[in-house]
């Protein structure tokens, strides 16, 4: 049946398919794509959180749908001991365009979701300009149709300019496109703006993401207040700025029925916020990214500014306190906050170099190892953060892997060990702290209707 798909071994990992019927892109290792009608996965074990599958089992593709049946041309990939999963989704990516092509473009952020076996991104607005109208939103959506990588939906913006005043045309936005809104960077802090968004999402049915901070609190902060930031003499990010807002942000959503979604949350008493928020069914939800589950402030303790995040890694105790809201279903997904940086904006030191980190292709070794090399939590558990998690957040359907729907699924290798190198990425970006880290399990493709992507390192 067919000609098959399997491992060559290169350094960590090869790809090749048939007779070469690749394009790849990027420079060296990446990601190489290719179009079948019919397509066999052989063996794998597929994860279905939607409807409760896990099991070995083939799942045979045709014109782009899974079928019961595969015509004898078929190409066969033989998946045994990969999972094969609904198509991950990653809903807070900083795709820095339109405005910022030398930090990262639509063409490579979408390669490097691809790389990290991400079907879907949705691309914050804090670019220049803001995704804050029709135009920006439709323009954001032609560049990701052109290169076709992975879906893309754009966040836009809660006000005009992300300025915190005025609010943008939510209805004509959604139509436009826009999957939610979101004035990252910067909170929201004037109380009347936010009730006022919170009426205003709930009227039109879609969800506010909230960067939870108060600039009084945290202006000028580099750094989580403790020991190591006093040893190397930096201004510190009161915590309170963050829980500040998310207790705001509850009782907005709690009085008005707008949905709201707590952006990289990072502290103990935040998840417990949002805990306590969700027995009284508020319709609050929240993401942590990988950095926030396995980094304490103590990794900034060589001044690297790769560990310069915002908000600022943490203590043991809010790292644990991440943990378990992942486990008890407090905190709903997992996100990588993908923000790449050029090597000069880096260079600047702690105090002036921009915050933030590149996670796109590092998201689910390093979610695998803070939760399943622990013993916190299974694959099954991980799949369920990167699939139904952030759909639910969205309130997007996501095609499940039964017979008649849509193919768009991911293949992962959970044993592959491999290391971290920065420069191999496909990101523009290679401001990563993990550099040289050894982790375990890796996206090895994707599938979206008739387009197979296979990883190449």
């Amino acid at each position: 049946m067919g000609s098959l798909v399997s491992p060559v071994r290169n350094g960590f990992k090869g790809w090749c398919l048939g007779g070469g019927d690749f394009t790849v892109f990027g420079d060296g290792p990446g990601v190489r794509t290719s179009t079948h009608d019919a397509m066999v996965i052989r063996d794998g074990r597929i994860i279905d959180p939607t409807i409760g599958r896990d099991e070995v089992a083939d799942l045979v593709i045709v014109g782009g749908v899974i079928a019961a049946d595969a015509p004898a041309q078929a190409k066969v990939i033989d998946a045994a001991g990969w999972i094969v999963c609904p198509g991950l989704m990653d809903i807070h990516v900083h795709l820095r365009e339109p405005g910022q092509a030398h930090k990262e473009t639509i063409e490579t952020g979408t390669a490097a979701a691809a790389a990290g076996g991400f079907t879907f991104v949705a691309c914050m607005p804090n670019t220049n300009p803001p995704i804050d109208n029709v135009d920006t939103v439709r323009w954001v959506l032609e560049r990701a149709r052109r290169v076709n990588y992975c879906a893309v939906g754009p966040i836009a913006t809660i006000t005009r300019g992300r300025a915190g005043s005025e609010l943008t045309d939510f209805a004509a936005l959604v139509k436009a496109g826009a999957v939610a809104f979101s004035d990252d960077g910067d909170g929201v802090e004037d109380d009347e703006v936010m009730y006022a968004a919170g009426k205003k999402a709930a009227e039109v049915g879609v969800v506010l993401i909230q960067h939870c901070d108060y600039r009084e609190l945290s202006a000028g902060g580099v750094m989580h207040p403790g020991a190591v930031a006093r040893r190397l003499g930096l201004p510190t990010i009161d915590p309170r700025s963050e829980e500040a807002m998310i207790e705001r942000d509850i009782a907005v959503s709690r009085e008005t029925g707008g949905r709201c979604h707590i952006a990289h949350i990072s502290t103990a008493r935040g998840v417990d916020l949002v805990r306590q928020a969700k027995a009284l069914d508020t319709p609050v939800t929240a993401e942590v990214c990988p950095h926030h589950l396995v980094l304490t402030d103590e990794a900034c303790a060589a001044g690297d500014p790769n560990t310069k995040m915002n908000p600022p890694l943490r203590t043991r105790a809010d790292v644990e306190a991440c943990r378990r809201g992942l486990l008890d279903g407090t905190i709903d997904c997992i996100v990588s906050d993908h923000a790449p940086h050029t090597s000069e904006e880096k260079a600047a030191g702690f105090l002036k170099a921009p915050p933030g980190v590149v996670g796109l292709e590092t998201a689910v070794a390093l979610a695998g190892q803070a939760m399943i090399e622990s013993g916190l939590a299974d694959w099954a558990r991980l799949v369920r953060w990167f699939t139904t998690g952030p759909a639910n957040v969205l309130d997007r359907r996501r095609n499940p892997l039964e017979i008649g729907a849509r193919a768009d699924l991911t293949l992962l290798d959970p044993r592959e060990k491999w290391i971290v190198r920065p420069h191999r990425f496909q990101s523009k970006g290679w401001n990563s702290p993990f550099a040289g880290w050894l982790v375990t399990g890796r996206p090895v493709g994707t599938i979206r209707s008739v387009r197979l992507a296979l990883a190449v390192d």
